[in-house]
Parts: C-alpha cells; sequence; structure tokens
C-alpha cells in the first residue's frame, strides 16, 4: 500500500505567515546597534568637556622710540599680544634713558670773594726783658726777669715764663707799686700793678721750686726775653 507524501511547510511560507518575526529581529539589531555606538562614543570621551575660554590679557602698550624702526608688512607683529593664563612672558617695557647731565657753569663767571687784607705784624714791645738766676739752693732757685721801657711814655707790661711740674712760692718787683701775679700747671704771669716810665728799669723776682732753673720760655708783652 503506497502512502501520498505530504509537502512539508517552506521557510518562506512561515516567515510569511508571522510577520511579527521580522519586526522583533528588525528591534533587537537596532538595539545592539545602539549599544555598540553609544559604547564607543562613550570610550573616546576621555576627557572634560572644554569649558569657558579663560580672559586674555594683554600687555601695555610701549610707544616705539624716536631711533626704533619699526617694521612694516605681513611679518610685522602686532605690540599687544594675547597672554595664555599660567605663562609669564617676558618683559617688552624697554629701560628708561639716563637723564643727561646738567652742564656745569664755567669757573670764569663765577665771581672769587675779595679777602681781607693780611693785617701787618705786631711791631715788639716797647717793655723788653732780661732773665737771669741771682741765687739756686736746694729744692729751688729765685729767678730774675729785668725789665726796661725803651719808649717815650709810659707803659703796662707782662711777663710770662714757663716752669713744667714747678711750684711758686712767691714773687714781687723790687722798689715799686706790686702787680698781680698767678701760678697755673707751670705758668708763672706776672702783670703790672703800675707803668714803667720811659727808660725806667726794674727787676720782677719770683721763687720757684721742684723746678729747673732755666724756663721753658720767658716773654714780656709776648717779646721773648734776652738772657743774661
Amino acid at each position: 500500500m503506497s502512502r501520498t507524501r505530504r509537502p512539508g511547510p517552506q521557510p518562506g511560507a512561515a516567515m510569511a505567515s508571522s510577520p511579527w518575526i521580522l519586526v522583533a529581529a528588525g528591534v533587537v539589531v537596532m538595539v545592539v546597534l545602539l549599544v555598540v555606538a553609544l559604547g564607543s562614543v562613550r570610550g573616546r570621551s576621555t576627557f572634560p568637556a572644554a569649558g569657558p575660554a579663560d580672559p586674555v590679557m594683554s600687555l601695555p602698550h610701549v610707544p616705539p622710540t624716536p631711533t626704533a624702526v619699526t617694521p612694516t608688512g605681513p611679518s610685522s607683529v602686532s605690540a599687544t599680544a594675547a597672554v595664555v593664563p599660567g605663562l609669564s612672558p617676558r618683559s617688552t617695557v624697554l629701560p628708561a634713558r639716563p637723564t643727561p647731565a646738567a652742564p656745569t657753569p664755567s669757573p670764569r663767571g663765577v665771581a672769587r670773594p675779595v679777602l681781607p687784607p693780611t693785617p701787618p705784624p705786631t711791631p715788639p714791645s716797647a717793655v723788653t726783658g732780661r732773665y737771669s738766676v741771682p741765687s739756686v739752693f736746694d729744692g729751688g732757685f729765685i729767678g730774675e726777669v729785668l725789665l726796661v721801657n725803651s719808649a717815650r711814655t709810659a707803659r703796662g707790661w707782662t711777663v710770662r715764663a714757663v716752669f713744667p711740674g714747678g711750684r711758686l712760692v712767691t714773687a714781687w718787683v723790687e722798689g715799686a707799686e706790686q702787680g698781680v701775679f698767678r701760678f697755673d700747671d707751670g705758668v708763672f704771669t706776672y702783670r703790672s700793678g703800675f707803668d714803667l716810665a720811659p727808660g725806667q728799669s726794674l727787676p720782677v723776682r719770683f721763687h720757684i721750686e721742684r723746678a729747673g732753673a732755666r724756663p721753658v720760655s720767658c716773654t714780656v708783652d709776648g717779646t721773648p726775653c734776652a738772657e743774661r
């Protein structure tokens, strides 16, 4: 007995009879492609999105000096350039020129001060003296200054003698009015108590201890004494 073979279902006929299968397959493919695209985009975005641009700073404008040559043409650079934040640009300020020194006036036009004339030297005193040592003893001596007035009028006088380290005991004028005397730091001074008459002479004597018989200096009215 022979069997009759039924024809099997064809693939195209199944898909034609079920269209929702095609729709579902297309949706799955689109979802897979979308997922792959999002993953690639996230993998590339490794840096954060750029924010607002930093403010641009400008250098101060420096006017060109008279001797500087300003370049022209396409190779010229603008005086104001943008500075990138965080960087320290080199200074473009030129150093100031030194101020020239003021001219010094010629000394020829300056008037020289007129100096007063030098006073003439003081003439020697009319009253002179001669120094001598009438007496020497243990521990001291007697000194004498003989005064002589060579002027035509009466004159006062002052005797001054220096005996370093000495000590004055007393002083006097022989045969005349006494004057005023003192002894400070080895300097003996005797001022007249009267004016010496023209041509008159008299001795001034003094007792000195603890010093040599010869003074370091002896003067009468500033004129050195002679020795005898």
